[in-house]
């Protein structure tokens, strides 16, 4: 089988602003289901429950030192930072589809690395991401929004029903 999807470039965008050439890499949020063991009687083995999911953080590093990316780190309480990651997947036939990542949160560490003459400055973020979005050519693959208990995956909202319970 070709290749398929392999990623081929990326650009980052901070509150709008593009960083092209002076991104340097860019780690999307790990996905992780926080799961409990449940074993009762008349149960021979736990039964796994899920408990919500596990908090998220995304990082990016960039090679520029521009005041308005450093500003990222340190806005008041309740305020987050609109973060989107975009990148080129190409297949081996040649065609080209966008895969986006639309994050908002708090950047939480800035790592203003080792400064040395003649060596490339890295700046790394690292945020807490509340919310967390993933469209794969045109089709959202994920939607999660923690403020709002929204947890869309596929197009099913995984959280609806407990919404409507709860009266919200």
């Amino acid at each position: 089988m070709a290749a398929r999807d392999v990623l081929k470039n990326l650009n980052l965008f901070i509150d709008g602003r593009g960083y092209a050439g002076r991104i340097d890499e860019y780690t999307p949020p790990v996905m992780t289901l926080q799961i409990e063991e449940y074993r009762a009687g008349g149960l021979d083995t736990p039964e796994p429950i899920e408990m919500g999911q596990e908090a998220m953080t995304a990082s990016f590093a960039l090679i520029s030192m521009e005041a308005t990316a450093l500003a990222a780190w340190g806005l008041t309480q309740g305020a987050t930072l609109p973060v989107t990651a975009r990148g080129a997947l190409e297949s081996a036939d040649g065609t080209v589809r966008a895969i986006v990542h639309r994050l908002r949160g708090k950047v939480t560490s800035l790592d203003q690395g080792t400064w040395q003459p003649g060596q490339k400055p890295t700046v790394t973020f690292t945020m807490r991401v509340t919310r967390f979005e993933e469209i794969h050519d045109g089709v959202e693959l994920r939607l999660i929004d923690t403020e709002n208990m929204i947890r869309r995956i596929n197009g099913v909202d995984q959280l609806e029903a407990q919404r409507v319970a709860l009266g919200i």
